[in-house]
């Protein structure tokens, strides 16, 4: 067991109680590590350091081209040591090492994509009357919060915090309590660099203390949040007794469409990854697969095949699928498939914790096909976070329409077609912020814009969309 500490200021530090929360590995029950149980005044001292950064001539005067250098450094260094982060990350997580290998070259795309635009943040010129020149300008909107979840520690946090120091800004990011490792090994990434102290601030600690506090700290400019409806409420709230804006990404029930002339090999093949990465536990999985009528026999033989080939085991064996994260959420997926049973879904596959031979003190759960739901019943709305996947079917573009937006989500949604006339007329009518045609990225890459409609949240992360979250727009007229 290692102790590990939170990072404020340049300094590496316990939190001010001396409280520890332990993290453990979700494959195996062990304690990986203990963390600081970061609070309210823990938050305070890391938001102080990053405003006095933030006003300092230092950083001011910092040239953006210097920032994009030394994003690409912490790129180079996350590549440099790829094999022990990944590691990392698949202890804490439970995740394969090749999906946690794949999270941290993401995070290094995202330093290496947003450092290339440290020096590329325009404003523009606006033609308003003969003798005024009017411009724009984009500030860095100042200090920035950064609420990570467990899911994509990682990922996670690279994605929101290369692009708020890419435009300027100074950070405070807290990663879940259930999944700090990678958040502090970024943290040592950082404080090698010649970046000045207290651009970014590290706290460990739980949502309801740490988070909470940042959510309605008065000194924070913005807030980058992940993670569930319910706590993204909670964090709106909080921002709103300050009048600072928010980011949300929250959950999905995204939809895999599938049509009857689609290559039914390629679909399978994708609508089972898309269900089975990270165990399910995918903010954008497609946890329902809408099959016209004609092939959907067919089509779900295939689908439960594909799943029952799935292998189980821990992420250090590298197999296809990892343990739920902890108790809570394995829980939770028990009384969800008790709600399923209750409302009169037929279990085509899986259902059920894996039993096998040293998975035992871990959080392990089939693959599972269910079938027979109601379109509104409680399993096919609510997000359940698990390799699970609920199978309905339409019979007209309408149908399948109108099941796609029958949620209260709108993350992600991927349709399977070689009609491209159909292809383009069904992505215009689903409420979802990513659609993918005939592939599906769970995400997608970096240059995306990723975010959601409805429950699914506001604004944009990744992508060229993402630079707004942390700037703020001035205009300028001046008369000659």
């Amino acid at each position: 067991m290692k102790k590990q500490q939170m990072y404020i200021n340049g300094k590496w530090i316990d939190s001010i109680g001396n409280e520890k929360i332990e993290t453990k590995n979700p494959a195996t029950g062990e304690i990986l590590a203990e963390v600081p149980r970061g609070k309210k005044e823990d938050v305070d001292a890391a938001v102080k350091a990053a405003r006095a950064t933030f006003e300092s001539e230092e950083w001011q005067s910092f040239p953006p081209i210097e920032r994009g250098r030394i994003l690409h450094k912490i790129a180079a260094a996350l590549r440099t040591d790829a094999e022990e982060i990944a590691l990392l990350e698949t202890l804490d997580t439970g995740k394969p090492l090749t999906q946690a290998r794949k999270d941290v070259e993401a995070s290094a795309l995202y330093f290496e994509y947003y450092a290339g635009m440290a020096d590329k943040i325009f404003g523009e010129t606006i033609p308003v009357q003969p003798g005024i020149l009017d411009y724009t300008l984009r500030e860095p909107v100042g200090v920035t919060a950064h609420i990570v979840p467990w899911n994509y520690p990682l990922q996670i946090i690279s994605r929101s915090t290369a692009a708020a120091i890419a435009t300027g800004n100074t950070v405070v990011a807290k990663p879940a309590e259930d999944t700090p490792l990678t958040a502090i090994k970024l943290a040592e990434i950082f404080d090698a660099t010649h970046l000045p102290k207290g651009v970014f601030n590290l706290v460990t600690g739980y949502g309801f203390e740490a988070g909470a506090a940042i959510s309605e700290h008065p000194d924070v400019d913005h807030i980058t949040f992940t993670g569930s409806v319910q706590t993204g409420s909670a964090v709106m709230m909080g921002a709103a007794k300050n009048v600072k804006p928010v980011t949300l990404e929250l959950g999905g029930k995204s939809p895999n469409l599938v049509f009857e002339d689609c290559d039914q090999e390629e679909a399978v093949e994708w609508v089972v990854r898309s269900i089975i990465q990270n165990a399910g536990q995918t903010c954008s999985a497609g946890s329902r697969l809408l099959v016209q009528q004609s092939i959907k026999e067919e089509f779900l033989e295939k689908v439960v095949a594909k799943m029952e080939e799935i292998q189980i085991g821990k992420g250090v064996n590298d197999l296809d699928l990892g343990p739920i994260l902890n108790e809570k959420q394995f829980s939770r997926i028990l009384e969800f498939m008790d709600v399923a049973r209750n409302e009169g879904a037929k279990f085509l596959t899986g259902g059920e914790r894996q039993e096998t031979a040293g998975l035992e003190n871990g959080y392990f759960f089939k693959p599972t096909v269910i079938d027979g739901l109601a379109p509104d019943s409680y399993v096919a709305q609510e997000e359940i976070f698990a390799p699970v996947v609920a199978a309905f079917a339409f019979e007209t573009e309408q149908q399948a329409i109108e099941l796609a937006n029958g949620t209260e989500y709108g993350l992600v949604a991927g349709i399977w077609t070689k009609d491209g006339a159909r292809a383009h007329r069904v992505a215009s009518k689903i409420r979802a912020g990513q659609i993918f045609i005939n592939n599906y990225g769970a995400g997608g890459g970096v240059q995306m814009p990723f975010g959601g409609f409805k429950k699914s949240g506001f604004g944009r992360e990744k992508g060229l969309e993402a630079l707004r979250n942390y700037t703020a727009l001035k205009n300028v007229a001046l008369k000659y």
